[in-house]
């Protein structure tokens, strides 16, 4: 139980911890205050409890799918926004500080909804039984400390690193936690019928098993999935393709057209 209560709470915590780190360091390097962080937490973490305690009556939503539908959105939701602060940090480095940091603000407090209520209900299982629940309570403790260390020496490694450098693998980070998000949407609503299932593509479990630590890590930092169907993978490059070529594509049609103007 301690050890899947490590691995469980790693994955949950990692996934939020990495976020905001990689949003932080955008945030120092383009000269932005940080004081966006504390209030993102301040929602994330209210919204995850409103959300665990009210658990039931959303999973009764939709035909009792209610839990896959509000999760695929709230990655969708995610990822919009990323997008959408991506977009304005690359084409408009200085100027609409205030709409960037917005945009950061909500994508980080979603992501703390979605994961600390995970978290929540994780935990709320083993309120009733007294023998596992030390157990259970020390290895969220442990996962959540080794998620947060990661964290921070991620956003230290960034601000350390020359600030183009920094900004590239920033943004090779986001566009991996985005293609997640979107594959991880995709999986949900196929799980409620709102997607067809299509066959599986490949199959790498005998390489690396996704419920090993490895591959909780890997799908945390980058959405692994040993069997992914062609839906996933065309939200996963989707993703890719939002973080890292949309704002190439939009800065280059802004640059010609002032240009030509």
């Amino acid at each position: 139980m301690l050890l899947s209560s490590v691995v469980i709470i790693l994955r949950e915590v990692l996934e939020g911890s990495l976020l905001m780190s990689v949003l932080l360091a955008l945030s120092w390097h383009r000269g932005l205050h940080l004081r966006w962080s504390w209030i993102a937490l301040l929602f994330g973490f209210l919204g995850a409890f409103l959300y665990a305690s009210e658990f039931e009556k959303v999973s009764m939503w939709f035909d009792y799918v209610g839990q896959e539908i509000v999760n695929a959105s709230l990655h969708v939701v995610i990822v919009l926004f990323l997008t959408g602060f991506a977009l304005l940090d690359q084409i408009v480095e200085k100027g609409y500080t205030k709409t960037k940091i917005i945009f950061m603000a909500v994508a980080a407090s979603l992501t703390i909804v979605r994961e600390g209520s995970e978290i929540l209900l994780y935990l709320s299982g083993f309120l009733n039984n007294n023998d596992i629940l030390p157990s259970a309570i020390l290895g969220g403790i442990i996962g959540a400390g080794i998620g947060l260390s990661v964290g921070a020496l991620l956003y230290y490694s960034l601000t350390y690193l020359i600030p183009a450098y920094a900004r590239k693998v920033a943004y090779i980070m986001l566009a991996l936690f985005a293609a997640g998000m979107l594959s991880h949407a995709v999986t949900m609503l196929t799980q409620a019928d709102w997607l067809p299932s299509y066959h599986v593509l490949w199959d790498t479990s005998s390489w690396l098993e996704e419920n090993s630590l490895l591959g909780q890590l890997l799908y945390a930092i980058m959405g692994y999935e040993a069997t992914p169907t062609a839906t996933q993978l065309a939200a996963y490059i989707t993703g890719i393709l939002l973080l890292l070529v949309l704002p190439k594509l939009v800065n280059k049609f802004v640059g010609l057209y002032a240009k030509n103007k």
